[in-house]
């Protein structure tokens, strides 16, 4: 656990959210289960195995004296999670979780929620993704495909985007995504559909064809989508859906498969569509093999 407590001990703090340390990688001996988040104004410390309470005191007493160095008249908002198979416990370390919590990426504004659940509204790894897309979608229309909180969404009207249509299962998480709408003003071309997909094709048909369709599904949710049996079904799908110069950004979370899983599914599934190339990471997922992390692949017509 020294790797994480030097790296609190030399911390800066970002304006942006976005992840500060990543044990996940694999880069760091002995912290493999600990990360550190910054959803302004709020640090979050998350756990992937048992802590004793000496050493969550330690990395507590370190941030601490850390946060008195950078900003010793602000109070200290600091959240502990613990994250296990049997389910989430998150605690309230030290003073408080702003309601409604905004933060900001890039310019752009999102909700956040802390203290419910593992997801926090935001998909901090995705990152670049968003930002790939807020660069890329002046004028096009798009379809964001497993939408969550829409996130991208946002980031491709923020981009020029002439309209977005979201789809999800959870009607809860496209709730949040409309609120992220109304936080940026970005009101009237975005469309919310909370519906299975692929139980919704005549509706996305009909609003077609799309510019750029993105694909950022779970990889394993029972009752939703498993990518070992579903990706090949979605992409099966997608032509119909795509414009004369359509773009897709394919993504895929699973440590399990490779990048050559999703290629070779593309390329079972889709004639005349050329690999252009992966959106990087952001530089704090490094992980010692790149197999395992995000992947985001970018293909055109």
């Amino acid at each position: 656990m020294q790797s994480f407590i030097t790296f609190i001990q030399q911390l800066e703090i970002p304006q942006d959210t976005q992840r500060l340390f990543h044990g996940r990688g694999g880069k760091y001996p002995q912290s493999e289960h600990l990360c550190l988040d910054w959803f302004e104004p709020v640090l979050l410390i998350t756990s992937f195995k048992p802590l004793e309470d000496s050493e969550l005191e330690q990395i507590v007493d370190a941030i601490k004296q850390r946060w008195q160095q950078l900003a010793e008249e602000t109070p200290l908002n600091l959240v502990y999670q613990f994250r296990s198979g049997l389910g989430t416990k998150t605690q309230l370390i030290c003073g408080q979780v702003p309601e409604p919590h905004v933060v900001t990426e890039n310019g752009n504004q999102y909700n956040v929620h802390l203290l419910k659940g593992q997801n926090h509204g935001l998909f901090l790894d995705m990152r670049n993704g968003r930002q790939w897309v807020q660069q890329n979608t002046q004028g096009k229309k798009v379809l964001n495909l497993f939408a969550y909180t829409c996130g991208f969404s946002i980031a491709a009207l923020a981009g020029g985007a002439e309209s977005v249509v979201n789809i999800d299962m959870s009607k809860g998480a496209l709730s949040i995504g409309k609120r992220n709408h109304n936080l940026n003003d970005f009101v009237g071309n975005a469309s919310f559909y909370g519906h299975d997909i692929f139980k919704s094709w005549g509706k996305l048909k009909k609003q077609g064809p799309y510019d750029l369709i993105i694909a950022d599904p779970p990889s394993n949710q029972k009752g939703s989508f498993v990518a070992t049996k579903d990706y090949v079904r979605l992409l099966r799908r997608l032509p119909e859906l795509m414009s004369e110069q359509c773009e897709l950004l394919l993504c895929l979370n699973a440590p399990e498969l490779s990048p050559d899983f999703l290629k070779q599914q593309v390329e079972e599934s889709i004639n005349n569509l050329i690999f252009v190339g992966r959106v990087a990471n952001p530089a704090v997922y490094a992980d010692i093999d790149e197999e395992k992390s995000l992947k985001v692949f970018h293909y055109k017509k």
